[in-house]
């Protein structure tokens, strides 16, 4: 009986944790019904009331609990807590004076009871209560920093700016020790101003004040600080740096960075820094040449060189600039393969901290087949993986799948990614974790991502585990801490939902982590890593020799190969001219990525708008202004070759809300793919806008998406089979009205076929099931 009961307990508690506290409070109640001398139970019910509220009734919940154990810490921590809610500051104080009585190691209990005698004016006993907290607890930051602000309330202030500088060593992100050791060395003297602005600018910049932030770094830099060591000058640039780009001022960024490599040339992450900025305002060719400059210091820095060798354009003026940029790569691909050395731990070390950090992105998005450079690059990482973590690269033996009872193990599979959350890939993928088969598949899902929402939640709740990682971007300790913990998961299948988007997930892909390892089409690129086993495509998407694209096993799923959900759409709020369309426009919505408009496709445009007078096109904005001045100077360009003012017929608008996007959606007339890189996840979502589609197959999978929606849709008259055609068709959607709502009327018909398609899930589960038998 007491073990059901204890079980009991132990679930209450869990829905507490969960914030299901209606749930737990009844099951607190029910057990108490029976063992009402359960002082825990009582403890965690007066917890929950706290929680939720509740005062008095957690403070008669705490008593009892207290009446029946008078020995337990917490319950008299707990009360205390309780107790300064109802008002009673005197009985708080007697509360959390017992709790240490009783264990002079709760530092909660600290933390409190000096607050309170702070809040009374009792500075000096208060000061004795963190002295006494810090004698305990040596490591623990938050009692030096309220032993600084009992200083500094004494006007103490020298001996504030100590135990404010202990909390800061021993807790460097924490933005309140930042601003209160600002403030204090502001009030001490002048001699400390440069000082007090670091300090106060890390603080804005850790609450994410970048403004505010930015000032204060400024000040620090400009301030004549002979005394100011080169570490923190470097970090006040660093992060003046970040502070600039966060508030997209790239430009004075750039310039930040020029001024910190003339005062600090062997600093290496300002040639990083500086590298990034260049080539996302598409000045490669000089970010390529501050790669060299950099190498002329720090001659051993595999992640400049890497830079050097590898660097690629995120947006070309012509095709021919296009070959020109791929010989640059294959040449530095080869460099790189012939020089990296790997004869010693020290050196493979090196080699994966230079080569890691960064990713072949933007090589797929010149439109050719990149298999044999993909395989090249996979092995070279692969190598330089096997160097540094021999133990993980072997093979892995598949788990006995009948347990000692006869009964049949469930099928373990993993799904990681950076991009759990409302990203394409998490929307994309989130029907495969959504719909499976809780009875036979046990998912493990890794989120290696910062951001959370409600896809995320999602995720988790179809999750029998979900695993948030968040990378420390320390390298070694990301591959120690998420490496050790896939493995001690010992799943049968681990699912790659994208490789070549995030630099550790692409190096990470290197490791052997589970006996079948797959990749799917989050980025529609094969791996080349040999430690890939099988590419998860769509059959719609490949095309009949697809094999030969990829270095892995082709696994083709029915249809699109995802159960993708139609999305709610908002209502229509606002109008055209609220994003700078003429209301008679005939609205063309170009929305992908600016760099995947290649510059010999530039043409379609002003041949469409010489026959469809009122067209316009609408794009949006690149990730840096610079960028977007370059695609506009193609646009004007291939509209002059038309004798057409681009201005007339093209509008690019800023980076746009989600709620926005949906609003341009419903306002345009017709989507506009893009050639060799075609729209997923942007098509599924326009479609269910009722927006014609055109679109013209590429060669390889990640031209086809927008093909293979269409087919599985049935609507294919919106299919081109060249360049030609998609013109004609783009014309006759913008001039024949009736046409148009047919195609329309069509496309909203047969929705159905399209959206939560379980077809897939079933025969993805089928091929798990199958190569699991075979392995």
């Amino acid at each position: 009986m007491e073990s059901t009961w204890a079980a009991r307990h132990r679930e209450a508690v869990s829905l507490q944790a969960q914030g299901r506290f209606q749930a737990a409070e009844q099951q607190y109640q029910a057990i108490l019904r029976v063992q009402s001398q359960a002082d825990a139970v009582w403890h965690d019910l007066g917890w929950l009331y706290y929680q939720t509220g509740q005062y008095q009734l957690a403070a008669q919940a705490l008593l009892k609990a207290l009446e029946l154990n008078r020995q337990q810490a917490s319950y008299h921590y707990k009360l205390g807590l309780v107790l300064e809610k109802l008002g009673d500051r005197d009985q708080a104080v007697q509360a959390h004076r017992n709790a240490i009585q009783l264990d002079e190691k709760l530092s909660d209990a600290y933390s409190e009871l000096g607050r309170l005698l702070m809040a009374s004016n009792k500075l000096d006993e208060a000061e004795g209560v963190y002295q006494q907290a810090i004698a305990v607890h040596p490591q623990q930051a938050q009692s030096y920093f309220q032993l600084g602000q009992v200083l500094a309330a004494k006007a103490q202030f020298p001996e504030a700016i100590k135990a404010y500088e202990v909390a800061h060593q021993l807790n460097p992100a924490d933005p309140q020790t930042l601003q209160e050791l600002g403030q204090a060395l502001d009030l001490q003297a002048s001699r400390y101003q440069a000082r007090a602005a670091f300090f106060l600018g890390s603080s804005f910049y850790c609450q994410e004040k970048y403004a505010a932030a930015a000032e204060q770094y400024q000040e620090f830099i400009h301030i004549p600080n002979p005394e100011a060591a080169a570490p923190t000058m470097q970090r006040a640039y660093k992060y003046l740096g970040e502070c600039l780009q966060k508030l997209e001022q790239s430009a004075e960024a750039i310039a930040l960075y020029y001024q910190g490599i003339q005062s600090y040339p062997e600093a290496s992450e300002f040639y990083y820094e500086l590298i990034a900025l260049l080539q996302n305002s598409g000045r490669t060719k000089e970010a390529i040449a501050f790669a060299t400059q950099g190498l002329q210091h720090l001659p051993d820095d595999l992640h400049l060189l890497r830079a050097q060798q590898l660097m690629l354009p995120i947006l070309y003026q012509n095709a021919a600039e296009i070959e020109q940029w791929r010989e640059h790569f294959i040449s530095g691909l080869n460099y790189l393969v012939k020089t990296i050395d790997l004869t010693t731990p020290e050196a493979a070390q090196k080699a994966l901290l230079g080569i890691g950090y960064q990713t072949n992105f933007y090589l797929q998005y010149q439109g050719q087949d990149d298999l044999v450079l993909q395989v090249q690059y996979g092995q070279l990482m692969h190598q330089i993986i096997a160097a540094n973590y021999p133990d993980w690269v072997k093979p892995l033996q598949a788990q006995p799948h009948f347990l000692q009872s006869n009964q049949q193990r469930k099928i373990r599979v993993g799904y990681i990614s950076s991009f759990l959350w409302q990203h394409t890939v998490g929307k994309l993928f989130i029907g495969w974790i959504r719909h499976h088969n809780s009875d036979q598949f046990e998912l493990y899902c890794y989120h290696l991502g910062q951001a959370v929402d409600q896809v995320t939640e999602q995720i988790r709740q179809h999750s029998y585990e979900f695993n948030h990682l968040s990378l420390q971007e320390v390298l070694e300790a990301d591959f120690q801490n998420i490496g050790s913990k896939i493995r001690a998961d010992q799943l049968d299948i681990l699912v790659f939902l994208d490789i070549g988007m995030h630099p550790f997930v692409t190096s990470l892909a290197g490791l052997r982590l589970a006996p079948i390892q797959c990749v799917t089409w989050g980025h529609p690129i094969t791996s080349g890593s040999p430690t890939i086993d099988y590419f998860l495509s769509s059959d719609l998407m490949e095309p009949e020799t697809a094999e030969a694209h990829y270095s892995e096993k082709l696994v083709r799923l029915p249809n699109i190969g995802i159960s993708y959900t139609k999305p709610q759409l908002p209502p229509l709020t606002k109008s055209r001219p609220d994003f700078q369309i003429p209301q008679d426009a005939i609205a063309y919505l170009c929305c992908q990525s600016l760099f995947k408009y290649l510059p010999q496709y530039d043409y379609i445009f002003p041949a469409i708008a010489q026959q469809v007078p009122q067209a316009q096109f609408i794009f949006i904005s690149g990730f840096d202004p610079e960028l977007t001045q370059q695609f506009e100077q193609r646009l004007e360009a291939a509209f002059a070759q038309y004798h057409l003012n681009y201005r007339s017929h093209c509008v690019i608008l800023p980076k746009q809300s989600q709620t926005d996007y949906w609003q341009i959606n419903l306002l345009s007339d017709i989507f506009l793919d893009t050639f060799t890189w075609s729209g997923g996840n942007t098509t599924l979502e326009a479609i269910a806008c009722n927006l014609p589609i055109v679109t013209c197959p590429g060669e390889f999978m990640r031209g086809r998406h927008s093909y293979a929606i269409l087919q599985r849709l049935g609507v294919t008259a919106t299919i081109a089979k060249d360049e030609a055609a998609y013109i004609e068709i783009a014309v006759k959607l913008g001039l024949d009205c009736d046409w148009r709502s047919q195609v329309v009327q069509q496309m909203s018909d047969r929705q159905s076929f399209l959206y939560d398609d379980l077809t897939c899930v079933k025969a993805l589960e089928d091929f798990y099931q199958r190569v699991i038998g075979n392995h």
